[in-house]
């Protein structure tokens, strides 16, 4: 066989190897799914990443579980997010702070997309 074909052929079964091995990885990213609450006072819009999720018995854009975990433990500590701009003067969705959220004074938990690139927190 050629070195050129063979080569080829080396390639793409390492490329092929390395699209199977490394996507679970990129679908598990990192990269939040966001969520507006609204308040008695005004909304606010809330990240939680993959993991934090789980832990509270939900999946990407489920509002749900956040407001059946909000109102079964009273109160979440969550990233609060606000569109920022980057170093290079484009805007993006970061995290800004922790902030509690108190079921006695949430009203709704809704999904929230935003066509900014969202960056993950902490």
């Amino acid at each position: 066989m050629n070195a050129l074909i063979r080569a080829a052929l080396l390639t793409g079964t390492v490329a092929i190897f390395a699209s199977t091995t490394i996507s679970p990885v990129w679908s598990q990213s990192k990269t939040p799914s966001l969520f507006k609450v609204v308040t008695e006072k005004d909304e606010i819009i809330i990240g939680l990443n993959a993991q934090e999720l789980h832990a509270i018995g939900g999946s990407e854009k489920n509002a749900g579980a956040i407001a059946r975990a909000l109102a079964d433990k009273k109160a979440l500590t969550v990233w609060q997010y606000s569109v920022r701009k980057s170093p290079s003067g484009d805007l993006q969705v970061t995290p800004l702070h922790q902030v509690g959220l108190l079921a006695n004074q949430s009203l709704r938990v809704e999904p929230y997309s935003s066509p900014l690139p969202v960056l993950p927190h902490d």
